[in-house]
């Protein structure tokens, strides 16, 4: 006899995120925890809508962003300690022996698909993380909330599970990002909070081509001062609260930043004295005619130096091309209380309270 279906609950689960310290503003996102394992061995995990797969570091990696040689694990009880699984110590791990191989803009992990026999609910075990990219984050591995085309094949996505279990009431999640180094950022799961935005959600579709992957949305353009700067046309654009920047392609970023005034220091550094942050213009989003303002204290950051702001507007390095798409980071998403919608195929925006 089949056990009977568990009800949905009445309201969402909310996780609570902390915006830990990092070494580079690229990597500055927003982190919780969770428990994996029967008992639980708890993760700090980035909760990312850039990437599908769950994914955590374990006994068997040696790289350093896993091992004894990660810069914080040299410290007893510190904050940014990284925790590796160990699945000899759960009663409900099983190994699958199936490879798992995730690459981000920012690093890349590859390790072993592991289940968990009470939820089935798939996730990967690093057993390499080459390269400096982890060394540089303090937290654990990275929990995916995309569609799950974008991740490993086989694997239903952590959200996706929620959902086929009955554990959540609704078929969306939502992200509160708060800004600067404030408590209270909060991902919901099943639901929405009311009391985090302020005025009407706005809805926008995902397009048909996308919806297996990434929460991409058409924007319809981005202004200064009445003045259309980019997205001529119309354009993609991708919400990934795994990315601190907002990315775009060169062109585009490069005529921003010279309207701007702004001077390149090096690399993809470019900084602007903060004595015209007050004056700089807005830019804003069109996006299903709708403007989503992104002001100048939002786009740019203290620098090293006295008097010296460093561009929060970067670009990618194969994005020339006016059809790449763009990716919103937290520098959009702090400001705007942000709704997936996995139900309806949709992205709900409303000003962050």
């Amino acid at each position: 006899m089949a056990p009977p279906r568990r009800r949905r609950p009445a309201r969402p689960a909310l996780v609570r995120l902390r915006r830990p310290g990092f070494a580079g503003f690229r990597l500055m996102i927003y982190v919780g925890t969770i428990g994996i394992g029967t008992p639980p061995q708890n993760f700090s995990v980035a909760f990312d809508t850039g990437s599908t797969d769950l994914w955590v570091p374990s006994i068997y990696c040696p790289s350093p962003a896993c091992g004894e040689c990660a810069p914080w694990r040299r410290v007893p009880s510190s904050p940014t300690e990284k925790s590796t699984i160990d699945p000899r110590l759960s009663s409900s791990f099983r190994n699958s022996s199936r490879p798992m191989n995730v690459v981000y803009g920012s690093g890349r992990m590859s390790g072993i698909i592991w289940n968990l026999i009470a939820v089935s609910q798939g996730f990967g075990l690093s057993m390499v993380e080459p390269g400096y990219e982890f060394v540089l984050t303090s937290f654990d591995g990275i929990l995916g909330l995309p569609y799950p085309g974008l991740g490993t094949k086989g694997i239903t996505p952590f959200f996706d599970t929620l959902w086929e279990q009955n554990l959540i009431s609704e078929n969306v999640f939502a992200f509160y990002l708060s800004r600067e180094m404030k408590e209270g950022s909060t991902v919901m799961l099943g639901g929405v909070d009311h009391s985090y935005y302020t005025g009407e959600l706005h809805w926008i579709p995902v397009p048909e081509l996308t919806r297996r992957q990434f929460w991409q949305i058409t924007v319809d353009s981005i202004s200064m001062n009445g003045k259309v700067v980019a997205y001529h046309g119309g354009c993609q654009a991708i919400l990934d609260t795994g990315m601190s920047l907002l990315l775009g392609p060169q062109r585009d970023i490069r005529n921003i930043h010279s309207i701007l005034q702004a001077q390149q220091t090096f690399a993809h550094r470019v900084t602007i004295p903060c004595d015209n942050k007050n004056t700089m213009p807005d830019l804003v989003f069109t996006i299903n005619r709708v403007n989503y303002s992104v002001s100048a204290s939002a786009y740019l950051r203290q620098g090293n130096r006295w008097n010296s702001c460093i561009s929060n507007l970067d670009w990618m390095e194969l994005a020339w091309y006016q059809k790449e798409p763009w990716t919103r980071g937290d520098v959009f998403l702090r400001l705007y209380f942000s709704v997936f919608d996995r139900g309806n195929n949709r992205v709900g925006l409303a000003t962050a309270v």
